[in-house]
């Protein structure tokens, strides 16, 4: 019989076949569902279950996902026993957005995010039928999940990080950057705009993107915002920005707060978000007496931003240590 590994590392040699049976398949068994988060604001949702699973996934996406893109992360977490539900965060794929300008990627606070999580994981996560609950975060999902924990109730078994989104790079040093934000936040009329550089979503060619080596999925991923607009986000307001970097400021504050244990993929060569801010999170756990495992980020070695949408053998790499973190703290 074919292992798991071995179907994550040739997988690309055959992708079409693979997305258009048996995950095609799998994505139609779906729940997709919704609740009101903070302001009312519809927060959707989807789930894969099965009946013998007594084990779940609450995965957090990255700004502007979708749960749209995620089948195949969620596939290869359901064969391996995983019930996995996944949220569309505020202003984002098919959840509520918050200014009439859709592809403005949006937030008032960014504790917002937290709370629609957590009301998610009371909805869904924090039932009965499950013996063992986990996270998995990606990007600026893996900040939300973060400042989650820091909170200090026992959400889950276990939590990976990957590429979290603990500080951003900035084309500008953060001195002149924190001075333009806050005349900005000065300013109702700016705060809503395009950070400078940024604008309305537009595909950028495989060739000079940064997020993964993978064509197979990066294209894959492009055509689910192609067919659908509803789905496109484009660059951060200004105010967005600020959230995200007080938030970052204060998971360094307060990482000491998480008693989780918590794997930290790092993406050798991330463009997106700043190794040194993971590498000083995992330095200010360490101080507080509780290192994440390892002591140290896990890097992926040449990977970009994405992991888990990475090419094969360094995505089939990422799997494997999230597969044998959980199992380590069943």
């Amino acid at each position: 019989m074919t292992s798991h590994a071995e179907m994550w590392s040739t997988r690309e040699s055959a992708f079409a076949a693979f997305a258009t049976g048996p995950l095609l398949d799998f994505w139609k068994t779906r729940e997709e569902r919704q609740f009101s988060g903070v302001d009312n604001v519809p927060i959707h949702y989807v789930c894969f279950r099965h009946a013998a699973h007594d084990k779940v996934i609450l995965l957090s996406p990255g700004r502007i996902e979708s749960y749209v893109k995620y089948p195949e992360l969620a596939y290869d977490l359901y064969q391996l026993g995983y019930d996995v539900v996944i949220i569309d965060h505020r202003g984002q794929g098919r959840s509520g957005r918050l200014l009439q300008d859709s592809h403005r990627g949006h937030v008032e606070r960014f504790d917002d995010y937290v709370s629609d999580l957590k009301t998610l994981w009371q909805r869904e996560i924090a039932v009965p039928r499950y013996r063992h609950r986990y996270g998995l975060a990606h990007s600026m999902g893996g900040a939300i999940m973060a400042m989650m924990l820091t909170q200090s109730h026992p959400f889950f078994d276990a939590v990976v990080l990957a590429s979290p989104m603990l500080g951003i790079h900035l084309p500008m040093p953060h001195w002149m950057a924190n001075r333009i934000l806050r005349w900005a936040e000065k300013r109702p009329a700016i705060r809503e705009r395009y950070a400078l550089g940024t604008g309305r979503w537009r595909a950028r060619p495989f060739a000079i993107n940064e997020l993964t080596h993978s064509w197979q999925r990066y294209s894959r991923n492009l055509r689910f915002y192609a067919d659908d607009p509803g789905l496109r986000v484009g660059g951060p307001t200004y105010h967005w920005v600020r959230e995200s970097i007080l938030a970052g400021e204060a998971l360094l504050t307060n990482a000491g707060n998480i008693n989780t244990p918590v794997l930290l993929l790092q993406a050798e060569d991330d463009k997106v978000v700043a190794n040194l801010a993971q590498d000083r999170f995992c330095a200010a756990m360490a101080a507080a007496g509780k290192p994440l495992e390892g002591g140290k980020p896990k890097i992926i070695h040449g990977a970009r931003h994405e992991i888990l949408f990475e090419k094969d053998s360094m995505r089939a790499e990422a799997l494997a240590d999230i597969d044998a973190f959980f199992a380590r703290h069943a």
